[in-house]
């Protein structure tokens, strides 16, 4: 049988229970006597059993009060456990938040974001995984993952959700040695007959589509890495497109890297969301965060 006891009816017996007092308990919990005694009068009646015994000068827990005194301690030390965790969360000083990205998004945006964003909120446990873009949305999908990185314009599923996050011009990679290597820039046309080694597999619906047929790469060399294709570079001629954001890790190989214009064509990055229940706090707060430090930091626009 279900008994509707409160909270409050709690706290009161135990506030007696540890005060012996009626007077000094009811000032414990910003109550009038007769409040509290009511209280006291209501858990009985629920219960069907009397828990203190009162006297006109003392009261105490009965023989059934003192058995059943330190299971209500337990109960209110969970459930302030239960709220102290549920505030925690609240306050951002607990959560888990599950990413996924990859390359070369993993080796060039993803650590400086989840750094930045670990030093403001040092309690929540940031778990990145760096995997082909395929996983990333079946991540999503399947839900073990919260949050996604990649390219725009990839997702056809209205259960997840996109948000555009800046266009980063393509620019080239090329040999030292190569002849185009001494230019301010290179044109699609320079580039139509080397080798174009590639590792973006929408490289065709989403950036060829924006160059003239007759100035597109007569070679397509397709390796699923950009180091894979960076490190081609260094022993086969060819050329290497790439988002300017990847600056670092092109001049890392010992490789120049060049604008390439005419057109220039930019690469849109995305953060994917999956839609559905509320989010936890903590990855709204990343969404948050990741909205704000790209708009600051887009890492567009790479110098030579």
């Amino acid at each position: 049988m279900t008994m509707h006891v409160t909270l409050r009816q709690l706290q009161a017996f135990v506030a007696v229970v540890r005060t012996g007092s009626f007077s000094e308990a009811a000032h414990s919990m910003h109550l009038s006597q007769a409040a509290l005694s009511g209280l006291i009068r209501e858990l009985e009646q629920r219960v069907g059993v009397r828990l203190l015994d009162r006297t006109t000068r003392s009261v105490s827990a009965s023989a059934v009060g003192e058995a059943f005194e330190p299971m209500v301690r337990r109960v209110l030390a969970s459930l302030d456990e239960a709220l102290g965790s549920l505030s925690n969360l609240k306050e951002l000083r607990r959560g888990v938040i599950r990413l996924a990205a990859p390359e070369p998004l993993s080796c060039t945006l993803m650590p400086q974001l989840i750094a930045s964003y670990t030093a403001r909120h040092p309690g929540i446990d940031v778990r990145f995984d760096d995997v082909p873009i395929e996983l990333v949305l079946a991540e999503l999908q399947g839900g073990s993952a919260d949050i996604g990185f990649g390219p725009a314009g990839i997702v056809q599923d209205e259960a997840i959700e996109a948000h555009v996050l800046w266009a980063d011009p393509l620019w080239a990679a090329l040999a030292p040695d190569d002849p185009l290597a001494d230019a301010a820039s290179v044109s699609w046309k320079d580039l139509r007959d080397l080798p174009m080694i590639n590792y973006m597999p929408n490289f065709a619906p989403n950036v060829l589509s924006q160059v003239p047929v007759r100035n597109h790469p007569r070679k397509l060399m397709p390796v699923h890495r950009v180091n894979t294709a960076l490190s081609m570079l260094q022993v086969t001629r060819g050329a290497v497109v790439c988002p300017s954001m990847t600056e670092p890790l092109v001049r890392g190989f010992g490789l120049v890297f060049l604008p390439l214009v005419q057109p220039q064509v930019s690469w849109r990055v995305a953060m994917y969301v999956r839609r559905g229940p509320s989010a936890s706090p903590a990855v709204e707060s990343f969404l948050r965060f990741a909205l704000e430090f790209t708009r600051q930091k887009p890492g567009a626009g790479a110098r030579r």
